[in-house]
């Protein structure tokens, strides 16, 4: 239970930051590439931090990244990477902003093919049962083992089988919030 009298998921009831994301966005399903791009982008860049310094950071992200634009990502340059390593708002790991640039270019290319929302759907688990207690949710499935590897062979970087795990249950391609949260079931598979 919530301290706002709310259950919730424990980890959606540390602060208000993490507690507006929990109860508006974790686990809800979103339309269109450059939404998919960014969940994948920001759960890249994610990776060894907490989630909530990436939330702060997200206006920041969605400026420096062109609102997740896969066409205007895919053009930036070795300027364009130093730009971003200068920009304090966003987490500044070559690494990551290069892989954010290599997925906006795969992104581009894999519209002939389905496009990044359909392969990330095609993940989807054929059934799913929701967790009980936090003892029963895990850092990666099958399902999320199989779209890392779909993604790397179509030239995706920084999409391990555990983010890509965490890409999904941020897509309500899962349904990870606990039995009796209040947002339990909002995630959907697209049909």
């Amino acid at each position: 239970m919530g301290v706002d009298g709310v259950a919730r998921c424990p980890w959606g009831d540390s602060d208000e930051v993490m507690r507006a994301y929990h109860d508006a966005e974790w686990g809800v399903p979103v339309e269109g590439e450059s939404a998919h791009l960014e969940r994948l982008t920001l759960e890249a860049f994610q990776s060894g931090l907490s989630w909530r310094t990436i939330l702060l950071k997200r206006p920041a992200f969605r400026a420096a990244f062109a609102d997740f634009d896969a066409e205007q990502i895919a053009a930036y340059d070795e300027q364009d990477v130093e730009r971003l390593m200068g920009d304090a708002g966003i987490v500044r790991n070559r690494a990551k902003v290069t892989a954010a640039i290599t997925n906006a270019r795969a992104t581009v290319a894999l519209r002939e093919h389905g496009g990044l929302v359909d392969l990330i759907h095609e993940h989807a688990p054929d059934a799913w049962t929701p967790p009980t207690t936090t003892d029963d949710l895990v850092p990666k499935t099958p399902e999320s083992l199989a779209l890392s590897k779909a993604l790397k062979k179509a030239g995706f970087a920084f999409v391990g089988p555990t983010t890509m795990h965490a890409l999904m249950e941020a897509l309500g391609v899962v349904d990870d919030h606990l039995v009796g949260c209040h947002r339990s079931g909002v995630g959907r598979r697209r049909t």
